[in-house]
């Protein structure tokens, strides 16, 4: 549930200030974990029947055709953009890391380290399933908890920056309202973990006697606290040290200590490589029950190896097209509102 885009919240909070970004903050976590328990109830909503994907549910709520042209444009746009941002997040901090870590050697291009982010998931997509990517989503968990409090201790520790302004920037009112909207979208993205809900929900064991939703409600809450006790003093303390000049990411405004810092962005790779597969499931799955169903295509390694691969490298191909994080950001955003929001009410 703690998504890498908390590392980018001082910054909404930047353009927004402290009483509407306080307030939208807020508003963003107790509206997504109202969604959140609806969505949790609505996977069993018709007895004896799970709706193990979004999609499902979009054809039992919209009908057979139009729930699919309904969902799962939008879920794809959502789970793709997702990947990525955190394909650009995963490079962004490996170049970091090694920057801070070996300051001698020769240093690469952002662009070739987004790269070898991505070639690490050519071997971890081959992971079967949800449960066979358990322990790297652990790993991931703690590494975001672990890093988001380097955040904000670091943050603290360095205290506010010499003639710290919390006035709006100084700029057009149409770019403004644009990076407003951006700000705002940021905040939204954080958030998005709804896209995924029901396939993890899927992986529990569900009887009439403990139907599913209860342990699904319990885990939600208990990232939602986690959430709240990370999202909440980077988005504050950040700003609170940086003012309106806080960086996009807030641990490239860290310099000291050295490690520590080293650390915390080698914790974000672990984190996005966790988060990534999370988001990159439910497209293996649909590609592959879509080859399996129209080409009679078998199921095992070889599936795996052609759907997967083409996946990634259609991401970076992304990437590197655009080469523009905000942009996906902001699609993401844009898209994922009715999936968080509109849908489940």
């Amino acid at each position: 549930m703690i998504g890498a885009g908390v590392l980018s919240l001082p910054y909404a909070m930047a353009y927004l200030g402290w009483g509407p970004g306080t307030m939208v903050l807020v508003l963003s976590w107790c509206m997504t974990l109202n969604t959140m328990w609806q969505m949790i109830q609505l996977h069993e909503c018709v007895p004896g029947t799970r709706f193990d994907r979004y999609i499902d549910l979009g054809r039992y709520a919209f009908g057979p055709k139009l729930g699919g042209w309904i969902v799962l444009p939008q879920q794809l746009v959502v789970q793709v953009g997702c990947d990525i941002v955190y394909m650009v997040t995963g490079g962004k901090c490996l170049k970091k890391f090694m920057e801070i870590a070996c300051s001698s050697c020769t240093q690469l291009r952002q662009s070739y380290w987004i790269l070898i982010f991505g070639g690490i998931h050519f071997f971890l997509s081959q992971l079967p399933n949800f449960n066979s990517v358990a322990g790297v989503s652990l790993a991931a968990a703690i590494m975001s908890l672990s890093y988001s409090t380097i955040a904000w201790a670091g943050s603290l520790s360095h205290g506010q920056i010499d003639n710290v302004s919390y006035e709006y920037k100084n700029t057009s009112p149409t770019d403004f309202m644009f990076r407003v909207f951006n700000a705002l979208g940021q905040i939204s993205f954080a958030f998005a973990g709804h896209a995924v809900a029901l396939e993890i929900q899927a992986t529990i064991p569900s009887t009439p006697e403990r139907p599913s939703k209860i342990p699904m409600w319990k885990g939600a809450v208990g990232a939602y606290f986690i959430n709240a006790i990370c999202y909440f003093p980077v988005a504050m303390i950040g700003y609170w040290a940086f003012g309106q000049d806080v960086d996009d990411n807030v641990l490239m405004a860290l310099k000291k200590p050295a490690w520590l810092i080293a650390s915390a962005n080698l914790m974000v790779v672990v984190h996005v490589i966790g988060s990534y597969q999370v988001y990159a499931m439910p497209v293996f799955d649909l590609l592959e029950r879509m080859l399996m169903k129209r080409l009679n295509f078998p199921p095992g390694i070889a599936l795996r190896l052609i759907t997967r691969s083409a996946y990634h490298s259609h991401c970076s191909q992304e990437l590197l097209s655009l080469s523009s994080e905000i942009f996906w950001v902001s699609l993401v955003d844009l898209v994922s509102l009715p999936l968080h929001i509109f849908f489940p009410a």
